[in-house]
């Protein structure tokens, strides 16, 4: 199993905009994540990582085992606890946990939140009651929601789950395998 998620970071220009001669590829620009200012921890330093959002994932409970990716800036920790606890709390399947309702955070002061408006009215007016600034999204909203895949294998069935967020392009396909005939006993 793996999980990958591929992000070039800003979009604006690509990535950084500079492509390698003959690769096919262009490189990223997380250095944007650093800062200049000397008090922030993420100030332009030597040994250091500039803050990012990339958390390619992997859960495992008995003999199942799910790797998954939900890209979305600042929303795939948010994303991903939620598609957790769908799996956990709920015991929604796979495409089940990526295809419910989801909300999210973009800054940390403030009540504002994102919210997709399949998430019933009784549900919204709870939240604005307890002073949530409900920022309404699509029913499914790639922005500031995320979209993400997963993949499921439970080793003791020996059964393959696939999931394509329908927030974005993808899919899950099958890939069947021959197997070899059994020789006739005699």
């Amino acid at each position: 199993m793996v999980s990958l998620i591929q992000s070039n970071y800003s979009t604006v220009g690509f990535g950084s905009g500079l492509g390698v001669d003959g690769a096919g590829f262009v490189l990223h620009n997380r250095g944007g994540g650093f800062t200049l200012d000397a008090a922030s921890p993420n100030v332009l330093a030597g040994r250091k990582r500039p803050l990012h959002t990339i958390i390619p994932a992997f859960m495992e409970r008995d003999s199942v085992r799910i790797a998954f990716g939900i890209m979305g800036g600042w929303n795939q920790a948010q994303a991903h606890a939620q598609f957790v606890s769908n799996i956990v709390d709920f015991g929604m399947n796979v495409q089940g946990a990526l295809d419910v309702p989801r909300f999210s955070k973009d800054t940390f002061v403030g009540c504002d939140v994102n919210i997709e408006s399949r998430i019933p009215e009784a549900t919204r007016a709870a939240l604005r009651t307890l002073g949530h600034e409900l920022v309404m999204r699509g029913d499914f909203s790639s922005t500031r929601m995320g979209a993400g895949q997963a993949v499921q294998r439970d080793f003791r069935t020996g059964v393959n789950s696939g999931a394509s967020d329908p927030r974005k392009d993808g899919s899950a396909i099958a890939e069947l395998r021959s197997t070899p005939a059994v020789p006739a006993r005699k």
